[in-house]
């Protein structure tokens, strides 16, 4: 009496829940996140001052990617967000081959802007070799935190992995990026690297903070609309 039976095992916790991607949510929501990548990394080749404050033009739209990059970890797993974030790797590459091509071509007769295409377009290599670097580390690690919480809090707390997932994956992001472009906009001193660097960080977590209802929205308007949403998958998610 009070024994358990031989043949009971213990419970096991359901695994934590995603959707697969066959349907155009999935489709809708990487095309987007490549296109603000692709557009910041260009609005980034331009340091922008405000006060004291020393950022670049990439900061009205990259943090929106970690936006996107959440609801695509937390309703579709890590083996499918690692995919969206392959493909904006492989689409900010071919952006920096195309820039550099044109860059190098003969102008056409009459054209006279050679200067000002290569003064604006000429540092974007070096910017999107900063952000494929920043971006990868930061979004595949901004992706790992978010599931690996969501295997202990499952459906609960969806705050404390947006929250925890953006503050691991934008202080990689941030210091790897920084770190390489800030000679391509100007910033050479040690403390305007920091200012650069500090500021950037704090800013761009305190979007996501301010974007969370917006992250909750899009989280729960997926989960609504897609019919395997909660189903056993293979995510292969590492543990």
């Amino acid at each position: 009496m009070g024994e358990t039976s031989a043949t009971e095992q213990p419970s096991q916790p359901a695994p934590p829940a995603f959707a697969e991607t066959g349907r155009p949510y999935y489709a809708t929501i990487v095309a987007a996140f490549v296109c603000l990548l692709l557009v910041s990394n260009i609005a980034a080749t331009k340091g922008i001052q405000f006060g004291p404050l020393l950022t670049d033009g990439g900061v009205f739209l990259f943090p929106l990617t970690y936006v996107l990059g959440d609801a695509l970890a937390e309703v579709y797993g890590f083996r499918a967000t690692r995919r969206a974030i392959l493909l904006g790797f492989a689409a900010s590459l071919v952006a920096a081959v195309i820039f550099w091509l044109v860059m190098i071509s003969p102008g056409a007769p009459g054209y006279e802007n050679q200067a000002a295409f290569e003064a604006v377009l000429g540092v974007v290599p070096r910017i999107l070799l900063a952000s494929l670097l920043g971006y990868l580390a930061g979004q595949l690690l901004n992706a790992l935190t978010l599931v690996a919480i969501k295997r202990r809090t499952r459906e609960r707390h969806l705050w404390a992995r947006l929250l925890g997932s953006t503050l691991v994956g934008e202080a990689a992001d941030t210091l790897v990026f920084c770190s390489i472009a800030a000679g391509a906009i100007g910033i050479v001193t040690m403390g305007q690297f920091w200012n650069y660097v500090v500021v950037g960080y704090l800013y761009k977590v305190l979007v996501e903070v301010a974007l969370l209802p917006v992250t909750y929205r899009l989280v729960a308007f997926l989960k609504a609309r897609e019919p395997s949403y909660g189903v056993p998958t293979t995510d292969p998610t590492p543990a």
